[in-house]
């Protein structure tokens, strides 16, 4: 299980300043963007989403703006503060609701079932084994509902690469079974790392996978912030890369993030 306290200090901190540097922050604009077509993709306007690790709600206000109903999960305090501001200013009555919940503990969560569940930016990474959360998604989706995760990956080859720099920390943090620990705003917060067979593994035969793209695989991950500032070009040219490449195999099992895409299928898994 998480370490709730961490979690909650560390993430209630960056609440006060994770708006400001994603919505300046070119890798992270078009990232969300290709998140958010994911689902979009596969869900009409009017659908129900439910959103595990809403952060400060940018998604959900998002999504509920595009005319879904959304409600917004996450455990830090903070996110809840600043998704709850976002429900306000957006004066939504039902179509955007926000609950303070752990996305393991989602037999609390009100509202279902939705026809979409959404976890963005490796908030699921908090956990050393997604099945704690899969176990529970059969409540919570609708015959024909959609699973649209962005999960971190073992394999980041810019990662690796800072191995040449002489990074070996950040080189090898990833591969380390018992995760790695991150620092969220001063609290220290374990991070694992899953292959996508792990992630596929997680589901049952009820759940069948229709899509996987990678992230930043040939575009520099976001925390990298001066490459797109010195090379701004060449930033937008490997984004053009991933876009193209992300798609296929063997480039969808590497990168700093991986959007996998499942349907809720329960009678074809008897």
């Amino acid at each position: 299980m998480p370490e709730f306290e961490s979690v909650n200090l560390g993430f209630s901190r960056k609440a006060e300043v994770y708006d400001d540097y994603c919505e300046n922050h070119p890798v992270i604009r078009w990232a969300r963007g290709l998140e958010r077509q994911s689902l979009m993709r596969r869900v009409r306007p009017g659908a129900s989403i439910l959103e595990l690790n809403a952060g400060t709600g940018a998604d959900a206000a998002f999504f509920a703006a595009q005319g879904y109903r959304v409600h917004a999960t996450d455990l830090a305090d903070g996110m809840i503060a600043a998704i709850e501001a976002k429900i306000n200013a957006a004066r939504s009555n039902d179509g955007f609701t926000v609950q303070q919940c752990s996305f393991t503990d989602l037999a609390e969560v009100r509202g279902g079932p939705f026809e979409a569940v959404f976890s963005n930016f490796g908030g699921l990474n908090c956990i050393p084994d997604l099945r704690v959360v899969t176990r529970q998604l059969s409540r919570l989706l609708k015959p024909g509902g959609h699973v649209v995760w962005v999960v971190m990956p073992p394999i980041c080859p810019w990662e690796l690469a800072q191995v040449v720099r002489g990074h070996w920390r950040t080189a090898a943090r990833r591969l380390n079974r018992d995760g790695a620990l991150a620092n969220v705003e001063g609290a220290q917060v374990r991070t694992f790392y899953f292959r996508p067979s792990q992630v596929a593994g997680a589901f049952d035969s009820s759940f069948r996978l229709l899509a996987r793209q990678s992230l930043s695989l040939f575009c520099p991950p976001s925390y990298m912030e001066n490459f797109p500032r010195r090379f701004p070009g060449l930033t937008r040219r490997l984004m053009t890369l991933d876009e193209h490449f992300g798609k296929r195999w063997p480039f969808n099992c590497w990168g700093d993030f991986l959007v996998f895409t499942f349907q809720y299928l329960p009678y074809e898994g008897r």
